[in-house]
């Protein structure tokens, strides 16, 4: 049985056919500004680069995290929770005294505000995307910890389900693949889309779309506009209101998209 469509979904080619969209971004690699997660610990705090909004605020944000292999925190806790996307080597992140379970890319996890835990890193380099819905983004010690209700979830990408053309509808084009994380998948919500090796499409939506490039290669047009910018793994595109992504993949690319409006692959 088919799953209702999506109000969009569309992997591949990002061409923006539609002249209403609000607002657009493309940040490639190697235009990332890198700052400090934690000024305070100098050349032991790991790296940082907000992609969109500001962890300093109370607003929502994403921003880039990278860790030097060995790196692990002390126990700790965040007054807000988070939610986490490895996009290069092995993560962990569970209470102080769990065994550890090396994430890979791919790979997904929630950290609920107030819990204490440690996040560690074991890959020569470390890197992941990390989500808030409000700020500001603030370490506090376990002595403060509390519970806020929620409980943390920690997905392997080798235990992701995903769905294709045969199970959704909204997946038009060959081959592309969705596996949904978390939310509504028509309101706000985030999921994975990965695109076969040679993809040529467009990813369309109705609402603010935010994506990150998690693995793979390719070229990004915005409403066929030139020149392409290149994607690769914390690549960075977004939209607000009705629109084109045009996506060619070079190999299997992986997307994380968040969106509060739904999204479709043409």
């Amino acid at each position: 049985m088919k799953l209702k469509p999506l109000a969009l979904a569309s992997i591949a080619a990002i061409c923006i056919t539609s002249a209403q969209a609000n607002e657009h971004r493309v940040i490639a690699a190697d235009d990332i500004n890198w700052g400090m997660l934690n000024p305070a610990r100098g050349e032991a705090s790991p790296k940082a680069a907000d992609l969109w909004g500001d962890r300093t605020k109370d607003m929502a944000t994403g921003m880039l995290v990278k860790f030097q292999k060995g790196f692990s925190s002390p126990p700790h806790i965040h007054n807000i929770s988070y939610r986490g996307v490895v996009i290069e080597g092995l993560m962990h992140n569970d209470d102080p005294d769990a065994a550890a379970m090396w994430l890979p890319p791919g790979s997904f996890w929630t950290q609920p505000a107030g819990e204490d835990h440690i996040t560690a890193a074991n890959g020569e380099a470390n890197m992941i995307y990390l989500e808030i819905d409000s700020g500001p983004y603030l370490v506090q010690p376990s002595s403060q910890a509390f519970d806020n209700g929620e409980r943390p979830i920690n997905i392997d990408s080798s235990n992701l389900v995903w769905l294709s053309a045969d199970d959704a509808e909204w997946v038009d084009r060959g081959g592309a693949q969705i596996a949904y994380l978390w939310g509504n998948p028509q309101a706000n919500s985030g999921s994975f889309v990965k695109l076969p090796a040679g993809f040529d499409g467009e990813i369309e939506t109705n609402g603010d779309l935010k994506a990150v490039v998690v693995k793979g290669y390719g070229q990004y047009l915005w409403n066929n506009e030139k020149p392409s910018t290149k994607l690769s793994p914390s690549s960075f595109f977004s939209s607000s209101g009705k629109g084109e992504h045009h996506i060619k993949a070079d190999n299997e690319l992986l997307l994380y998209i968040n969106t509060n409006g739904g999204f479709s692959v043409e």
